[in-house]
């Protein structure tokens, strides 16, 4: 029986699915086939290459001024994001600067949206971190990542959880990872934690990016009624869109495993919370393990 398993996107909520792969393998199951979504391609890929240890700890040693030095402007305002920067760590946590996919023990996949046409992409061979970075190119964070002469950004756009690609690539079982799966309406509710961290990311920044950075950190509003600003109007719509992307593709190809993470209170942007994701990655398998065992016929 081949196992499959759909690592889907969610930005920062996707460390989640490092303490899943976890605590599915101190149970005995390892998937013969991993495919990633955007944060799931990155984590995927990190696993597949044998960094998912190390990328753990530096995930877990995150800080918001870490964070801060992977965001730049600059003047051709195609994305925010260091790139120099994020390179060095793709390449020191996920997987070899030289690395590619065919030759991994086991099968992997990422997917990327094309920005011309709207297809999906699978990248199942190639070099491993033209693979992820395509698949992580969240539009406004990222620039679009030429390859095959296309132009590819974020896998999230059409396939949010890419069950049918582990189908396609010859699962028997899909063990699925929604990260989507109670984020609408949560993002725009109002928080009582303290705003200070995250403004120490926006203060670094320059005044476009802090109305961006704040509505993706959830930074707390003063006044109840206030209207949303134009980027939580766009954070919010991006998890609708995921949201109902995901509930049609998976209707159509369902997994045999859903595991749904309980992480719709994490902003976006907020990967210094990563061994609380990790946790509830590990929690949410032993929730459903018995459902797990039984689907596998594991006694």
């Amino acid at each position: 029986m081949k196992i499959g398993l759909a690592l889907g996107s969610g930005a920062s909520r996707g460390w989640s699915h490092i303490g899943v792969i976890k605590a599915l393998i101190a149970e005995g199951i390892e998937p013969n086939i991993v495919c990633g979504t955007s944060i799931g391609a990155l984590v995927g890929a990190s696993y597949v290459s044998g960094h998912l240890n190390e990328l753990e700890q530096w995930a877990s040693s995150l800080s918001t001024f870490k964070m801060a030095k992977f965001f730049e402007i600059n003047r051709s305002f195609n994305g925010f994001i260091n790139t120099d920067r994020l390179h060095a760590f793709l390449s020191k946590f996920v997987a070899p600067e030289k690395a590619v996919i065919e030759t991994f023990d086991k099968q992997y996949a990422s997917v990327a949206t094309d920005l011309e046409t709207g297809r999906e992409i699978w990248l199942t061979e190639g070099p491993v971190l033209e693979a992820v970075w395509a698949s992580i190119s969240l539009p406004g964070l990222f620039p679009a990542i030429r390859h095959d002469n296309k132009w590819l950004v974020d896998g999230g756009l059409v396939n949010p959880v890419p069950v049918s690609v582990c189908r396609a690539l010859g699962a028997d079982v899909v063990i699925a990872i929604n990260l989507n799966g109670d984020i609408v309406g949560k993002h725009m509710q109002k928080k009582e934690e303290s705003a200070k961290e995250p403004e120490k990311i926006a203060n670094k920044l320059s005044s476009i990016v802090t109305e961006y950075a704040d509505s993706l950190f959830s930074i707390d509003r003063s006044e109840k009624q206030q209207k949303p600003s134009l980027f939580e109007a766009i954070a919010s719509s991006v998890n609708i869109t995921q949201d109902r992307i995901t509930k049609s593709r998976m209707a159509g190809d369902p997994p045999d495993i859903v595991l749904t993470p309980k992480l719709s209170h994490m902003g976006l942007l907020e990967f210094y919370r990563a061994e609380e994701a990790i946790n509830e990655g590990m929690d949410c398998v032993q929730r459903m393990l018995p459902e797990i065992k039984y689907t596998l016929g594991i006694n």
